[in-house]
């Protein structure tokens, strides 16, 4: 199939995208990598009467420290992500992450975020920044605002995005002195969506968890970030029967989704054994064996 008719605009500046989104709102799409829009618009499951295309705004993709934060322009590449030196230092989960997602071609278009604001249920980055706890910069013609990523994805595909906004970049918290992380995915296929997702963050001193990060995707309509259970294990020696703790906590703790593709309870099998196994990397990574 072909896409419904539309204008499409392309902007110089990001003064000018905002002043095109203020005029047409939810008429407009957003146009950044295209790897969901673009079949969207072909199967017509979107026929917005407007695509603005945002690749002329460059000077949005970056990486690039901010204090206690890593900040990510919003038209940062999933290459860039998965490349960057940078973030292997300082955020390497994001990278590890991006690393995973479809295919190289989709890796080279795809974006931060059109990936966030698209909003799959399962999408590695909407995962990690729920994990992370990161904070989204939103801004509108006259003005901008802040959203924990928490906040920011409210359903499947539905997020706190109004439609006169942007998703201009992304802080995540930067990761302490020897803190390290895991994620780990199952899916069907190399390069299909994962079935489950698990992300996992550990600090470890003296060989006791200071602090333990896990989030998960493919539960439920969003990701879920599991503050109850990690709570309960730190403090604790960090080991292999520590994992197993973890995880068995983990899986008891989550009521999946049900449906005639994948059932709740092989969700929760996943969620255990995806749990165990980011775990164990992040176990192994303390002992230097950073492979």
């Amino acid at each position: 199939m072909k896409p419904a008719a539309f204008t499409y605009h392309r902007p110089a500046s990001l003064d000018e995208a905002l002043a095109l989104l203020h005029e047409f709102g939810a008429q407009a799409r957003l146009l950044a990598g295209g790897q969901s829009l673009g079949p969207m618009l072909n199967l017509r499951f979107a026929r917005p009467a407007h695509v603005i295309d945002l690749n002329d705004l460059t000077e949005f993709a970056y990486v690039r420290d901010a204090g206690d934060s890593v900040e990510v322009g919003g038209l940062t590449r999933h290459y860039q992500l998965a490349d960057s030196a940078y973030l292997h230092a300082h955020c390497p989960l994001l990278a590890q992450a991006a690393k995973t997602i479809g295919h190289y071609a989709i890796r080279q278009r795809g974006t931060l975020g059109g990936s966030l604001a698209n909003a799959d249920p399962v999408a590695q980055l909407a995962l990690v920044a729920v994990a992370l706890d990161a904070r989204i910069t939103l801004v509108r013609q006259g003005g901008r605002r802040e959203v924990a990523a928490h906040d920011f994805f409210q359903a499947a595909m539905t997020t706190a995005l109004a439609p006169q906004e942007l998703l201009l970049s992304v802080r995540f918290p930067r990761f302490r002195a020897g803190e390290v992380s895991a994620y780990r995915m199952f899916n069907r296929r190399h390069g299909d969506y994962a079935v489950v997702g698990v992300a996992a963050t550990l600090a470890v001193d003296g060989g006791q968890v200071q602090r333990l990060r896990l989030a998960l995707s493919g539960i439920g309509a969003v990701p879920q970030r599991l503050d109850a259970v990690t709570r309960s294990f730190e403090g604790r020696q960090a080991d292999a029967v520590w994992a197993h703790e973890v995880a068995a906590a983990t899986a008891e703790s989550l009521t999946p989704d049900d449906d005639e593709r994948v059932p709740a309870s092989y969700r929760r099998e996943l969620a255990h054994s995806l749990t165990l196994r980011a775990l164990a990397r992040t176990l192994e990574k303390l002992e230097g064996r950073n492979v």
